[in-house]
């Protein structure tokens, strides 16, 4: 029997998985969207109902590509064009309670912004009334800082961010499935040979990498 090979870690593995089903989750929706909207244009079919449907497919899609960069495959020297990133944050929050302020110029390396996007699923996590999330990046530190009027109480999920990998074994994480980006994000800014800081304050959370 042919053995698989060891050479491939589980991390990157499942990069590799979530990269192949955001890729062929893509281009249905976007069919689905395109389908919408011309729908929309002939003037047959209008209201409230196909208004929704096009809002919704919208959201979806977006979540696809955020999924696509936060938990698929980042290779060094990639990179993620700004408009990219500021088109998914827009169809992600519109219509919402939360509001994403990206301030970081050009295009940066996609590492780096798989690296904020887990930051940013944290954050949307602990921000459930809404909120403003702000993400600014020097060259060697990015900080993405949230304040709400109101914040969730996740001490054993903050507690992920502040333990080394190597000291909280994944399989051994009391983790929902919602609620994975809190034992990922450590993992991989690990990879990255990065340090994840945290900082709570009543009404404020600013993770740093």
């Amino acid at each position: 029997m042919t053995r698989p090979p060891d050479d491939i870690a589980a991390e990157t593995l499942a990069a590799l998985v979530g990269s192949r089903i955001c890729h062929d989750l893509v281009s249905p929706l976007g069919a689905i969207g395109n389908g919408v909207e011309l729908l929309m244009m002939s003037g047959t079919t209008a209201g409230p109902e196909i208004a929704l449907i096009a809002e919704s497919v919208t959201n979806a899609n977006a979540r696809i590509r955020f999924f696509r960069i936060a938990f698929g495959a980042a290779a060094a020297g990639q990179s993620v064009a700004r408009a990219e990133i500021r088109s998914i944050l827009d169809d992600m929050t519109r219509g919402g309670r939360l509001m994403i302020d990206w301030q970081v110029a050009g295009d940066p390396p996609r590492p780096a912004v798989k690296l904020a996007f887990l930051a940013l699923q944290c954050l949307e996590t602990a921000l459930p009334f809404g909120g403003r999330v702000r993400v600014t990046a020097t060259e060697d530190r990015w900080l993405i800082a949230a304040d709400s009027p109101r914040l969730r109480d996740l001490p054993d999920l903050w507690a992920q961010l502040r333990q080394e990998p190597a000291a909280a074994p994944l399989a051994a994480a009391p983790l929902a499935a919602a609620q994975v980006q809190f034992a990922l994000l450590p993992r991989e800014a690990h990879h990255q040979d990065r340090r994840i800081s945290l900082d709570l304050g009543p009404t404020t959370i600013a993770i740093g990498f």
